[in-house]
């Protein structure tokens, strides 16, 4: 009865427009759309038949990232937006009946860990693969997923090469996330946009850093600029006041950080404890709990590129927070890999659904994901096509917002900005 209840809200939204899935949420609303959500996933396969076959398999899913260790701020929210959508789909009968079976392997941010936790996910003989958070750690296994021809989609590491490593239309690498080449040109017009014209970049010696400081310089030459002063280190470092006065000397008047853990908040400290007042910008790792808390009112005032803001600004938004809250108990340390991975179960299982003869090869996935899926409205965004065999990327540059750091947690930077997102903004 239970069931048949959830259909029937199910189907009796299907018709709705997509301009109307996007106004704010009554109250109430959130729990029933995660469950017509969930919902989806067993309509279109039909009810009947995966009700009948609910003794079959489990779908066996991998999912990698840090879980422990110096990443695990946003390992663990992405893990629990991955289990978030899973149960969902597996309370309305999964895959035909099968149920989704999540592996999960702890890569612990290290990238010889991460190599080995992709092997053993593969020699289980997962289907697909969900995960990595850190892009030095990605990309030290991205050919162990290719050369398997197993389908990987990442909901968290931003590093450009991730999905340009092996170029389309072969590669099998997918994400949800905005790369680093549409983070680091968007903050770069804010910079400008700001009256800000003297760049220093802090970057770590990460695959990360590496990466994102050739974004920011690319960014930067496009609107005839060069940084004034560029400093690079290690993870780890605990004092950075020698290079930030020499940034400060080199008259700099912003500072772009690139670096994914404590050391953004080295950065913001040295600045207070100098007295030197110049804005920190940055990705989304400005929006980690090691920055926040670090930094504390250090940190107040940074600006950082978002997908996604803890906001329940329409009904998609506020069921997955009221639905997360709910499950763990507490709201996601960091917003943005919850609901990357939370909307990239989901698209997984909608790449499954395309599938109707129950044979979840790896090449079968790949081509499902790029371009035999059903639209999913989604946290995020409505995925409509997100990927096809000449785009491995869900997010474009209209889906990303500018964050602002204010009394210890992101809002948004423009109140417009907050009312733009209301409006789901699709991929371009």
């Amino acid at each position: 009865m239970q069931a048949f209840r959830f259909f029937s809200t199910f189907t009796s939204t299907r018709s709705v427009s997509p301009s109307a899935c996007c106004s704010p949420a009554a109250p109430g609303a959130g729990k029933g759309r995660a469950a017509a959500a969930a919902l989806a996933v067993l309509a279109l396969v039909g009810a009947p038949a995966a009700w009948a076959q609910g003794s079959q398999v489990p779908v066996r899913v991998g999912v990698i990232g840090p879980f422990t260790g110096p990443s695990a701020d946003f390992g663990v929210p992405m893990l629990n937006g991955i289990r978030l959508a899973v149960d969902e789909i597996n309370a309305v009968g999964g895959y035909m009946g099968r149920p989704m079976e999540l592996v999960v392997k702890d890569d612990m941010a290290d990238p010889a860990r991460g190599r080995q936790a992709a092997q053993e996910l593969l020699s289980e003989k997962v289907s697909a693969v969900l995960g990595f958070c850190n892009t030095g750690v990605a990309l030290k296994a991205l050919d162990l997923f290719q050369q398997s021809k197993t389908p990987l989609i990442v909901p968290c590491a931003t590093g450009t090469a991730v999905t340009t490593t092996y170029p389309a239309p072969e590669s099998y690498i997918f994400r949800v996330q905005g790369r680093d080449a549409l983070q680091a040109p968007m903050m770069v017009d804010e910079i400008l946009k700001r009256g800000w014209d003297k760049v220093a970049i802090f970057a770590d010696t990460t695959g990360y850093g590496e990466g994102g400081y050739k974004d920011v310089v690319e960014a930067l030459a496009a609107k005839n600029l060069k940084p004034v002063h560029v400093s690079r280190f290690p993870l780890g470092v605990k004092d950075l006041s020698a290079e930030l006065s020499a940034a400060r000397n080199a008259g700099a008047n912003v500072i772009y950080s690139y670096t994914v853990g404590p050391e953004n908040a080295v950065i913001a400290n040295g600045k207070k404890s100098m007295g030197w007042k110049v804005t920190q910008v940055g990705p989304w790792t400005l929006s980690f709990p090691f920055f926040l808390e670090g930094a504390k009112d250090a940190a107040e005032g940074a600006l950082t590129a978002q997908t996604f803001i803890a906001e329940p600004s329409n009904e998609r938004r506020a069921s997955f927070l009221s639905g997360y809250t709910r499950k763990y108990q507490r709201k996601p340390a960091v917003p943005m890999a919850a609901a990357n991975a939370y909307d990239a179960t989901y698209l997984l299982m909608y790449s499954f659904l395309g599938i109707r003869d129950g044979n979840l090869t790896g090449p079968a996935i790949k081509e499902s994901l790029e371009g035999k899926m059903k639209t999913y409205y989604g946290v995020l965004t409505t995925y409509d096509h997100p990927f096809s065999a000449s785009d491995k990327d869900a997010i474009t540059r209209n889906m990303l917002i500018v964050g602002m750091v204010k009394n210890g947690s992101i809002t948004f930077a423009y109140p417009e900005d907050a009312k733009r997102n209301l409006i789901v903004q699709r991929k371009q």
